[in-house]
């Protein structure tokens, strides 16, 4: 049975603390099989939260060194989280989806300039009607699984982070968002991060992962961790969550191409 962990961060996105080695160690002996590193990516935005363009050859040579150094003994691989934004794709450098990557996650952290996940923005939500930035948010993710740029789709259902769950009128819109996700070959990662948020559940619900399951969506997992206490962290409850919603197996990717793997 593998372990594959792929949503790690690295201190470049200016939030996160450890070495990358110190991430590879811990991930060895948490006994994990894969491990892939997927810092924010550099853009014009945001720019606290993110390496700088300027940082991102040094990321992939940082990684890549620790490919080799750590051969046989775990598999590292080299991604990126990536923001998509539907109406702004300008502020992603070009050169991040011509990169020899393994895999790009695709994210949503922002509805128009807003950092909905962001607790110094948490004050926007009283303005906001939720139905309508669940709506939004979807359509988003469902353009993002579309644009035949992404391997991953990165924590499904993010938008409940501060206790505001899907309402009812959204679920056809769920439902959509996974077709499009299955009908273009991404997978849905279980992220355990939101274990650690205040809405103490992973990413996404077991609800969404069963009618993922439905639909023909394959898995993967990831910490998303941003500490290297972080790494492995409710990798059991996310792993039980998917045998309940009747996974079996999960995919991880090396130079964008699916590799199927039993767990």
């Amino acid at each position: 049975m593998m372990r594959v962990d792929l949503h790690n961060h690295t201190p470049r996105c200016k939030h996160a603390s450890g070495t990358p080695e110190e991430y590879v160690q811990k991930a060895i002996a948490k006994k994990i099989d894969v491990f892939g590193f997927s810092c924010h990516n550099p853009m014009d935005f945001d720019r606290d939260y993110r390496m700088g363009i300027c940082e991102f050859q040094d990321y992939c040579a940082e990684i890549l060194a620790l490919k080799e150094k750590y051969q046989g003994k775990i598999e590292v691989l080299l991604g990126l989280e990536v923001d998509f934004f539907p109406a702004r794709k300008e502020l992603v450098p070009k050169e991040i989806f011509s990169a020899r990557l393994d895999y790009l996650i695709g994210s949503v952290h922002f509805l128009g300039d807003w950092g909905f996940d962001n607790p110094e923005f948490m004050g926007e939500y009283k303005k906001r009607d939720m139905l309508q930035c669940w709506q939004e948010y979807l359509d988003a993710i469902a353009q993002m699984a579309q644009s035949g740029l992404f391997q991953v789709v990165g924590h499904l259902d993010l938008l409940k982070v501060f206790h505001h769950q899907p309402p009812p009128e959204v679920w056809d819109k769920i439902a959509s968002t996974l077709h499009a996700i299955a009908a273009n070959g991404l997978a849905l990662e279980i992220n355990a991060s939101g274990l650690r948020k205040p809405i103490a559940e992973q990413y996404p619900s077991l609800e969404i992962l069963r009618l993922a399951h439905e639909l023909g969506v394959e898995i993967t997992f990831g910490s998303d961790a941003h500490q290297i206490e972080h790494i492995g962290y409710g990798y059991e409850i996310c792993l039980d969550l998917a045998y309940q919603a009747g996974y079996k197996q999960g995919v991880f990717f090396v130079q964008k191409q699916k590799q199927i793997y039993e767990f």
